[in-house]
Formats: C-alpha cells, structure tokens, sequence
C-alpha cells in the first residue's frame, strides 16, 4: 500500500514537472486521487506529514533573525491584516445566503467569522517551498514573509488556548531557560563533526523540541522553530540546514498526500469554492496597501503579498475544533481543504511568474508606495566584471578576479548581513536583488562588460536572465550550474560561458597543483 503512495505520488508529481509546474501540486492532486480511488490514510502517513513540518519549522529556525519579529512592519501588518479580513469575512461570507443564491454557504455570523479566522493564515509549508525555490529566504520580501508567518503561529496558539480552554503548563515556564542551555547545543553540534552525525543531531533537536513543548502543554511546531534559532548563530547552521534539505522535502510528500484525505467534493460546493477562490485577490489587496501603509516599496509590498495569498493548513486544524464542537458542519471542513488546495496551486503558480509580472506592471505597482520608499540600487558607472550571488563560489570569482589584476570588480547580494560583512572584509559589494528588473534597467546603462551569474539555483538563473532580457543589457554573461541539462539550458538562453563546477572543478584542482609538479621536476 505505502509503494502505492510513493508511485502515485512519483507519477502525479512528474506529470506536474512536465507541465512545468510545481511537484508538490502532483501530490495534492495525488491526494485527492487516492482518497477518490477509496484508499485509506495510515498512521505512517500522518507521521511523514508530521516529521515533514517539524523539520520545515527547524529549518525556517536555523535562518530566522529574531530582531525581524520585533519591527514594526512585521507584527503591526501581520495584526492589521488578519483583524482586516476577520471584518471583511464576517461582513461577506453571508451575503450569497442572504441573497439566496447558494444553500451550501448557509452561515450564521458565529459560522462567518470561525471561516474567516480559519482562512486569514498564511500557509508556512506552500510559503517557505516558494521562497526557497526562489532563494528568497533571506532578501526582504523572504525575511517579512517569515516575519509574518511566524506571528501568524503565535496568534494560532493564544486562539487554540482561548478556545480549546487547554492551558499549557504550569510547568512550561521553564522554557523560558533554553537559551541557557545554547552552550550544550553549540557544543553538541560541535562534536557532531560534518558526517551522518550532524543530520541525526539536527532531527533529535527539531523532533526533541516538539515533544518538550508539546509535553508541557504548548505548540509542540512552535518547540521545532526554538530549536532551530537556538543554532542560528553557530558556524555550522548552514550547513545544517543543506543536509536536511532533501529529509526536509520528502517527508512534506506526506503533508502534501494528506490533504487530499481530508475529504472528498461534491457539486453543491462548487460556488463555495469559486467565493473563496476569488477571496484571495481581497486577501492580496488587504497585505499589499497594509504594507504600504507601513512605508514599504511597492515592489517589496507586492512580492511578500503574492507569497502570503494563500490558505493555511492551520485552517483545517480551526475547522476540525470547529466541527467537534459544533460550531461548524462537516462540509465547511471539505470546503476549507479544497480551498487551501486550491490556493496552493494558484500562489505556486503566479510566484513563479512574479519577477516577469513586475517587471510588466512595475509602474502600477509602485504608484500607490509612499514617498521615498523606493530604493534604488545605485552601481558604479564603470564596472568590468559584476558578480551577482556572493556566497562561496561568487566570492572566490571575485578574489581570483582581483588577483589576476582586474580593476573594477563589483558584486551584488540580495543577504544585507552578508552584504555587511563583506564591505567588512574590503570587498566592493552592492545590496539589490538579482531579479530586479529596475536594477537591471540600470546596469544596462552602465558599462558593465562582463556579468558573472554566481546564483545558487536554475530558478532564480531562469529569473535573472529573463530580466537582463527585458531591460536591454547586451553586455557578456558567463554562469555557473551544477548539472549538465542545467548547463546546455544556460547556453540556450544566451548565456556566453556556463561552467559546471562540479565537473570542472577537478581541473581547477589541477590547476592549482601543477606549480607543485614542476618544482619536482627541478
């Protein structure tokens, strides 16, 4: 049976590749196939769901900057949007009843604003997927949306507390010490070396997490992400993270398979969900001007909009309390699994196009910021080579530049710490990010002879050369990739040189070694 699972999840999953769409829409409509076939979930199934968030909530940990939470665009939109909508929900989920136009909807005001609680939450595993396959965790737009995200769990649990009337324990104030104990985590990860070990230590905090807070009666997800910042600051935390990246992805297979069991459609629900599938352009509006009001840049305010317009998974978790006490039906339950469903598939989609979508409306977009709010990356006006992505290999290109006399070297990071760090260490380093159409309208108005794409994924190579596209740059471009197909696929978008590093870089080893050979010889 769970073979079963995994094939149909492969095929459904490679169908969406193919359709050049997200896997993880081929495992909710893998789901749902498989509960329409009449399969039963497992408990395995539950627990792969479950170890698949715990350890995304870990992750999200090892990457979070606790002084984000504490800004005020962060905590002050997150409670404006949400009590928003709450309003806007409770004002329009009656209306088609009232209007007679659909007896599936029939709700009371206790009903509207249960739904409208229930759908205000962000969806933390469809958010993060996109950000990451985006490498956007940690530019603005990534930091706020996790910002938010992160409030958003926390008025998850006051309400869980609130309602349920299960109050942690007494003994939970203890919690308050972990940070005491960020010497023996520090030391553990230490002596855990860079081998199998280092994986393993990282599942016994994030799972050991859950079931310390979980035993002491709190949000045993909320012990996970505590785990994770305790580590945030060590050395190794990035390193951490990438190994349990692929452990991450596919125990989330599990989530994904799990919703489709949550139940199964029928006809009569059909202008539900159509009401709450339009809903989400109210939810994108409602985070947009919030945003703006708190003196973001159009484009900032439209990108974390665009991640944040989906449903929760926490709305389910509000619609089953609902239907065990009766303060919601059992085809709302149905109705909120659908348009999570539905609205993972929509926000997947769209913020593949995003960068494409601004650069088309980026006038519209930005007419409503304040101010001021817009922040040009100003580039020197003579540059001969640019580095886009200062991680280790954007760095070594930089230094080897330099070293072989190059004199007008500049890079580009969208990580402002990073970006601190490195003027720290003497290099000529600009913050911006890669897929800015208006960065690139710039550049190409610059001299800028050579650009060299140091980026860590295809996704966002894909997205960098489509905006260099756009705004005219003609200049040389050269680019790194990991694989072969991801090579040959550079070169056909126009790219001048793409080297795969991990098959060349034994020829740069060499390289490097030769001097020692011909002293040899001597």
């Amino acid at each position: 049976m769970d073979f079963l699972w995994i094939l149909i999840a492969f095929v459904f999953g490679l169908v969406a590749r193919q359709l050049t769409l997200p896997p993880l829409i081929g495992y909710l409509v893998a789901g749902f196939a498989l509960n329409a076939a009449g399969f039963e979930p497992t408990a395995m199934l539950d627990e792969l769901a479950n170890l698949g968030i715990t350890l995304m909530l870990f992750t999200i940990g090892l990457k979070l900057d606790l002084k984000a939470l504490i800004r005020r665009e962060v905590w002050g939109s997150t409670l404006v949007q949400s009590s928003s909508w709450v309003l806007l929900g409770i004002a329009a989920l009656p209306v088609p009843t009232w209007l007679g136009l659909s007896e599936a909807f029939a709700v009371d005001l206790r009903t509207a604003a249960l739904v409208a609680f229930a759908l205000s939450f962000s969806s933390t595993v469809a958010v993060v997927k996109m950000l990451e396959e985006a490498s956007e965790l940690k530019v603005r737009h990534g930091r706020l949306a996790l910002g938010i995200l992160i409030v958003q769990d926390v008025i998850a649990v006051i309400f869980l507390v609130a309602a349920t009337g299960k109050v942690p324990s007494e003994w939970a104030i203890v919690l308050l010490g972990l940070p005491l104990l960020r010497p023996v985590f520090y030391w553990m990860t230490n002596q855990a070396g860079h081998g199998e070990l280092l994986p393993l230590m990282g599942l016994f905090l994030a799972l050991g997490g859950y079931e310390a807070f979980s035993a002491l009666g709190v949000k045993g997800d909320l012990g996970a992400l505590v785990m994770g910042i305790m580590i945030a600051g060590h050395s190794k935390a990035s390193e951490l993270y990438k190994t349990l990246m692929n452990f991450k992805d596919l125990f989330l297979i599990g989530f994904f398979l799990s919703i489709g069991f949550t139940a199964l459609p029928h006809i009569d629900m059909l202008p539900v969900m159509v009401g709450l599938t339009l809903l989400l352009v109210l939810k994108f509006v409602l985070f947009y001007f919030t945003f703006v009001l708190f003196g973001l840049s159009g484009r900032a305010a439209y990108l974390t909009s665009l991640a944040l317009s989906n449903y929760s998974e926490f709305g389910l978790i509000v619609a089953d309390m609902g239907v065990d006490i009766g303060w919601l039906s059992d085809e709302w339950l149905v109705m909120i699994a659908l348009a999570m469903s539905v609205s993972f598939l929509i926000s997947t989609v769209l913020y593949r196009k995003a960068h494409y979508i601004y650069a088309r409306f980026h006038r519209q977009i930005n007419r409503f910021e304040r101010r001021g709010a817009h922040q040009f990356v100003r580039i020197p006006a003579k540059v001969d080579a640019l580095i886009i992505g200062m991680g280790r290999v954007g760095k070594g290109a930089y230094q080897s530049l330099e070293k072989d006399g190059v004199a007008d070297v500049c890079g580009l990071e969208s990580d402002n710490d990073r970006v601190k760090s490195l003027k720290g260490e003497g290099f000529n380093v600009i913050a911006g990010d890669a897929d800015d159409l208006e960065f690139w309208q710039q550049a190409s108005r610059c001299e800028v002879r050579l650009v060299m794409l140091a980026l860590p994924s295809q996704e966002e190579m894909r997205a960098t050369l489509q905006m260099m596209t756009l705004a005219g740059y003609e200049g040389r471009v050269a680019a790194v990739a990991r694989y072969e197909d991801e090579r040959q696929e550079l070169l056909a978008k126009g790219v001048d040189v793409a080297f795969n590093y991990y098959a060349e870089v034994g020829a740069g080893f060499a390289e490097e070694c030769r001097h020692l050979l011909v002293n040899a010889e001597d």
